[in-house]
């Protein structure tokens, strides 16, 4: 298992990243994200990486922060989404975005990744969803876990988040702006504290 690389940048495209280490370049197929924090040609750089093993062949995928590796492991590990729709996924979205989508039950974020239908999409939030609120992402994911526990069966967080799906938001969307207000707050007041939120949201 090749957990990291680290060495020169010696090339980098659309989807690659090629580091050499030692003499030895390692090509990694990496995402969007990753590729736009990447310094410039000819500088050090840090993935790290997963190896995929197939009859065909085998190929590594590198990433530059540990949340976007163990998050495209996660994807993964589901049925019907290999390491292309991992890569879609994640060029799309931050791996917060990714915890938060699938915690809130907000499927339809995922389809927004080339490739990712709604079937493949509910299979994600299906098999990801408990694991996802334990799988170490940001403390905001939890308190979003947290929210929409508390917002079933009515309340007044409840009606906010209703509110706010009326308006066109997502349910991640909504969930991510009540999270931190209170079910005995005015729903007025828990609206107006969501939507200032949503404002400088960059979703």
């Amino acid at each position: 298992m090749i957990y990291s690389v680290r060495g020169k940048l010696i090339h980098s495209s659309t989807n690659e990243a090629v580091v050499e280490c030692a003499g030895v370049g390692y090509h990694c197929y990496t995402t969007l994200s990753t590729l736009n924090q990447l310094p410039a040609l000819g500088s050090e750089v840090l993935l790290y990486t997963v190896l995929h093993v197939k009859e065909d062949g085998v190929t590594l995928y590198g990433f530059s922060t540990m949340a976007e590796k163990n998050c495209f492991q996660l994807l993964t590990s589901v049925s019907g989404i290999g390491p292309k729709g991992g890569l879609a996924i994640l060029s799309m979205m931050t791996p917060d975005q990714v915890a938060l989508s699938i915690i809130s039950g907000d499927h339809k974020s995922l389809t927004k990744a080339p490739g990712i239908g709604p079937k493949t999409a509910q299979r994600v939030v299906l098999e990801l969803k408990d694991k996802m609120k334990t799988a170490g992402f940001s403390d905001e994911a939890v308190t979003v876990a947290d929210t929409m526990q508390h917002s079933v069966g009515g309340g007044n967080l409840s009606e906010a988040m209703a509110a706010l799906l009326a308006l066109g938001y997502s349910q991640s969307e909504a969930a991510q702006a009540v999270a931190g207000c209170k079910d005995e707050d005015p729903v007025d007041a828990i609206i107006k504290q969501a939507l200032k939120k949503l404002s400088g949201s960059k979703w």
